[in-house]
């Protein structure tokens, strides 16, 4: 087998090597220049790394492999086999791995395409379903929704307008929001939950008053909440005063505060989501009388009059609020009003006059 000669003091084909002498320990090309000051004094030389030994370390013990050689390295000194880290920096800049271009920059056409849909308020999963149409046996063109979302929100990758994203997307966010697999999320720290396939019968009916479902509405960065609980039957509203911090602590003795004053009869059970301010669910159903239930994971569903009560609370606590500066007084007045309120799946009755408050 044919083999391309190696110089013996570089240990690399000889069409590898600039037109110096060498003498320096100059890199393939000529590209690495000279060596710095300092680089080549006793003082600044450094052991060659990974057990590599210098020529005077060596035993005259037979051949050697060519890679073993004194000064057969790039970054070490030709005479001495020393490592010379300026040189050795110099080459791993070189061979980074540099950020390709993608697909959709790449492709003045496919690019065109996709802004034009996005322009129309089009979602990236909608523009990859339609470029099959668009360019039929060009498979390259055929990307996937994936790379439109990174083509959107990294315009180095996609060449697309840097204003794009708030521009044309539903969410106008200008950053992903970062996402954890299923099997990724931190636990909740709630034990011995009691799940809502066990909630008695009569709670699914919404005929018998009593069944609560709860939930927390946030304010700006999460940093500030308010308690919400909604009575399935009579969609009655009873909102927690939170001014601290929304712990579990916290929402245990809001709870305890806000239904101890209720008669037995209307603290039957409480469905909650497995938030973690539902630590301390044994002490509330131990102080009330009241078995807590819980829903499944990311099913806002199972709590469906409390997120349609939540929905209605927006029209007083604007998202990305702050929450605290609500008093006790004002909770007090928005849960009076939206109890007073005539609904129409009560018959155009009230949720007050319907739990007889």
């Amino acid at each position: 087998m044919a083999t391309r000669p190696y110089d013996h003091r570089q240990g690399r084909p000889e069409a590898a090597l600039c037109s110096c002498d060498h003498t320096g320990g100059c890199g393939p090309a000529g590209d690495l220049g000279p060596v710095p000051v300092g680089e080549g004094t006793g003082a600044d030389r450094r052991p060659a790394r990974g057990g590599r030994r210098g020529a005077g370390d060596r035993g005259a013990d037979g051949p050697q492999p060519v890679h073993d050689q004194p000064g057969t390295a790039p970054y070490q000194d030709p005479d001495s086999g020393q490592y010379r880290p300026f040189t050795a920096h110099k080459l791993a800049v070189q061979r980074r791995a540099r950020p390709r271009p993608g697909k959709i920059a790449a492709d003045p056409v496919l690019r065109q395409f996709v802004q034009d849909r996005l322009e129309k308020r089009w979602s990236p999963q909608q523009v990859s379903r339609a470029l099959p149409g668009q360019f039929p046996g060009e498979r390259a063109r055929h990307v996937v929704h994936e790379t439109i979302y990174q083509a959107v929100y990294r315009p180095e990758l996609g060449g697309l307008p840097r204003e794009l994203p708030a521009r044309v997307l539903r969410t106008g966010r200008r950053r992903r929001r970062p996402h954890r697999r299923p099997g990724e999320r931190r636990p909740n720290g709630i034990i011995a939950m009691t799940m809502i396939d066990q909630r008695p019968a009569e709670a699914a009916g919404r005929t018998q008053p009593g069944h609560w479902e709860g939930d927390l509405i946030t304010g700006a960065s999460n940093r500030s909440a308010i308690g919400t609980v909604v009575d399935r039957a009579s969609r009655y509203t009873i909102l927690l005063h939170l001014p601290g911090r929304h712990t579990a602590e916290a929402v245990r003795d809001a709870l305890i505060a806000a239904f101890s004053h209720l008669p037995p009869r209307l603290r039957r059970s409480l469905t909650w989501d497995q938030g973690k301010e539902m630590a301390l669910h044994a002490e509330i159903t131990a102080a009330l009388g009241m078995p807590v239930y819980f829903c499944e994971k990311a099913s806002p569903w199972q709590r469906p009059s409390n997120e349609n009560t939540n929905g209605l609370l927006r029209q007083y606590f604007p998202k990305g609020s702050d929450l605290r500066v609500h008093s006790a007084g004002e909770l007090a007045a928005v849960a009076g009003e939206l109890n007073a309120r005539p609904r129409k799946t009560l018959a155009w009755g009230t949720p007050a006059g319907r739990l007889g408050l």
